[in-house]
């Protein structure tokens, strides 16, 4: 399988690819770049998830890695987390009420009472769980996981010599410092 290919700017950067200058302009005009026109949070989103996604969006925006068609993934990844999260408070909530054997008459009705809380917890644990996943797999998109942003390559301008013959000069001594 081929490599992915990367932008010209991380090749120059690496320094590892020796490309002329038309080469370079043709790799240029041909990659692809988001567009920042229009970045506004989706009309569906409520007043504080709008601005969990703008404080988001900026972020993605000022490494240059997200763009106009990133809105919708971006939007869905703060919907899921926002789901996640009020499933988590509900699973904690839910778990402090557990059924205590005093409660309860016989030992019949406390058995059925600590079933339907267990099917609850389970039922809420399930749907925490879900949109965990689904945080998640919209966050890998985005590069919002470690392991996502490690595979993001960023291109970052090459350091320059002072002298032209530096680069031959690093680590070597020079003939008289023996």
């Amino acid at each position: 399988m081929p490599k992915q290919r990367e932008p010209i700017e991380l090749l120059e950067a690496k320094g590892r690819k020796h490309l002329t200058k038309a080469e370079k302009e043709e790799r240029r005009s041909s990659q692809v770049r988001p567009t920042l026109d229009d970045i506004t949070a989706p009309k569906f989103l409520t007043a504080a998830l709008k601005r969990r996604f703008g404080k988001i969006a900026a972020q993605l925006m000022k490494i240059q890695i997200m763009g106009d068609t990133d809105v919708e993934v971006l939007a869905r990844y703060v919907v899921s987390q926002d789901q996640y999260e009020q499933a988590t408070k509900e699973l904690r909530s839910v778990r402090k009420e557990i059924p205590k054997r005093d409660e309860f008459g016989s030992k019949a009705e406390y058995f059925e009472a600590v079933e339907t809380w267990d099917g609850l917890v389970d039922r809420i644990t399930r749907r925490q769980d879900t949109h965990f996943k689904q945080a998640q797999a919209a966050a890998r998109e985005l590069g919002l996981t470690i392991s996502s942003r490690c595979r993001l390559q960023v291109p970052q301008a090459p350091e320059k010599p002072k002298n032209k013959f530096d680069k031959f000069l690093k680590g070597n001594k020079a003939v008289g410092d023996e």
